[in-house]
């Protein structure tokens, strides 16, 4: 046998011992019971914090009408269901809040009793109960609006999108990559449901669902008939982009009307009588004056 290969086998046996040493002979003894020493305190903690909070969130939920649970849940999705806001933390915050001002109120009428003190426990308690409700529904408001104020100009990238060649999903998908409003964020989730696997139409009802803008329940209603009847799809674009144009133009020139007589109620109640105190408050006092 010639001596390299006596060479080779001597390394080999060599490295063998070698790496059975680097495989097993540095383990730390008791490696997992140190591990589960330092996870212990922070596990049980996180899982008593999960657990309690778990149990509060489901005696919440309990205490919560279903009907009143299923309304939050529909503004939570107008809101576009933003991560800090789950609909079981609401839940939740509901009945902590109500709770607490339960307690104020029994404890301010019982300093001053009377019926006026009970109305106002009364009102404050239910004001409290609704606070994550009124907080939703007017995150939903302004969402619903931003979504009505960003649809002509999306219409319009998507129409020049689809006049030079592509598609409508590619010229959603684009109007939804170059977007950063929520009408934009809409957009590419409903593409997001077709790549899954839903349908066109139930995408598009989807999209409805979760909104409630009036001028995109028209243009989707519009598609989904010229997907259905195979009209042109540029040309449902421009006509919707042109009446969207033109809509908004007229609601900003009817909240223009609509501001002289907002301007009416404060000009009456806060600036007027302060005018007619200041021009006829110095003739009044002499008026007074002669006739004493």
């Amino acid at each position: 046998m010639p001596l390299t290969t006596w060479l080779g086998i001597m390394a080999i046996a060599a490295a063998l011992p070698l790496l059975g040493w680097s495989l097993f002979g540095q383990r730390t003894p008791h490696k997992k019971a140190i591990q589960e020493n330092l996870r212990r305190g922070i596990a049980a903690e996180a899982k008593a914090k999960k657990r309690s909070s778990g149990r509060f969130e489901e005696i919440a939920g309990k205490f919560t009408p279903d009907r009143l649970v299923a309304t939050l849940d529909r503004q939570l999705a107008l809101a576009g269901r933003p991560p800090k806001w789950p609909l079981r933390r609401l839940v939740t915050a509901k009945i902590a809040l109500g709770t607490a001002a339960v307690l104020l109120s029994f404890l301010y009428v019982g300093n001053m009793p009377g019926p006026k003190s009970m109305l106002l426990a009364v009102a404050l308690t239910a004001v409290a109960y609704f606070v994550p409700d009124l907080l939703v529904y007017s995150k939903g408001t302004e969402r619903q609006a931003a979504i009505a104020l960003e649809l002509p100009d999306t219409l319009d990238q998507m129409t020049i999108a689809v006049e030079a060649g592509l598609g409508f999903d590619s010229a959603m998908a684009r109007a939804g990559q170059n977007g950063k409003g929520p009408l934009a964020a809409e957009l590419v989730r409903t593409l997001q449901d077709m790549q899954l696997g839903m349908g066109r139409r139930d995408a598009y009802m989807a999209l409805l669902a979760r909104t409630k803008a009036p001028d995109l329940r028209r243009f989707v209603n519009a598609i989904v008939q010229a997907d259905r009847y195979g009209i042109s799809i540029s040309s449902v674009l421009r006509v919707q982009a042109s009446e969207m144009r033109l809509k908004r133009r007229q609601r900003a020139e009817e909240k223009a009307m609509q501001i002289p007589v907002k301007v009416l109620f404060p000009l009456m109640v806060c600036i007027l009588p302060v005018l007619f105190m200041v021009l006829l408050g110095p003739a009044a006092i002499n008026v007074f004056e002669t006739v004493g």
